[in-house]
């Protein structure tokens, strides 16, 4: 172990923020450092959307499921998924080409760089003492959302975070067994399914201990629910409203 992996290891999505604020130059800091993550082909596919206001984090929390500590953190962050500026980029350069931003392949490459800028910028808050938690729920109302912060074609809200200092002290969650995630040379089922019966009994217990019985679902049982429920069924028509997945 040495600290950085100690940090890792410490994760906690954090939901009760202090009122101390985060400065420009420490949003800078992690901003930047999030930048400095890797990149497919150097595209940087990616923006954020800092939110200080409070009027619109309250409309964005309302937005997200009404989720309190959007309001309540000092600085609400929205990742944001561009292929804007490569569009610029080849209407500038090859306005003669053909362009394929609109295709699905490109559409994983702006979603996987703005998930990897967006970890290490967590991963660089948490180094400064601070804590954050990602808000799927941008995505609930994601046209309202993006008209909000004003996103041209080509961008999409992918999710938020929350970034401020902790209030709170939350445990930390299992995670699924190291075999469940590592196979060897090629995916192994058998193993696979063994483990996830292993986690299901230790996330129940983890449920019970930390609501004091009150839940104590199986892992898998919570999945199947989350699985067998229809949810934000509108992104397909939005995304190919702006530009995303039409070949």
């Amino acid at each position: 172990m040495n600290d950085t992996i100690n940090l890792l290891m410490s994760h906690r999505s954090i939901r009760s923020y202090k009122p101390d604020p985060v400065t420009d130059e420490q949003l800078e800091t992690i901003i930047v450092a999030g930048q400095m993550a890797s990149s497919s082909s150097n595209v940087q596919a990616y923006s954020v959307i800092a939110i200080r206001d409070p009027k619109r984090k309250a409309r964005l929390a309302e937005l997200a499921g009404n989720q309190r500590y959007i309001v309540e953190c000092p600085v609400f962050l929205v990742w944001c998924a561009d292929l804007y500026r490569l569009e610029k980029a080849v209407q500038q350069h090859a306005p003669q080409e053909e362009s394929y931003t609109d295709a699905v392949e490109n559409f994983i490459v702006a979603t996987a760089d703005v998930t990897l800028a967006a970890q290490n910028a967590a991963i660089a808050a948490e180094s400064m003492g601070m804590g954050i938690v990602y808000i799927g729920g941008v995505r609930n109302e994601i046209e309202e959302v993006s008209q909000l912060l004003g996103l041209p074609d080509r961008v999409y809200p992918v999710y938020g975070m929350c970034v401020g200092y902790p209030n709170q002290e939350p445990g930390l969650r299992p995670r699924l067994p190291l075999k469940a995630v590592l196979h060897h040379e090629s995916y192994d089922t058998v193993t696979t399914e063994q483990t996830v019966a292993e986690y299901d009994e230790q996330m129940a217990n983890y449920l019970s201990a930390r609501t004091a019985g009150a839940k104590s679902t199986p892992w898998s049982a919570l999945m199947a629910q989350k699985f067998t429920t229809a949810s934000r069924m509108q992104l397909k028509d939005f995304l190919e409203r702006k530009g995303f997945n039409k070949r």
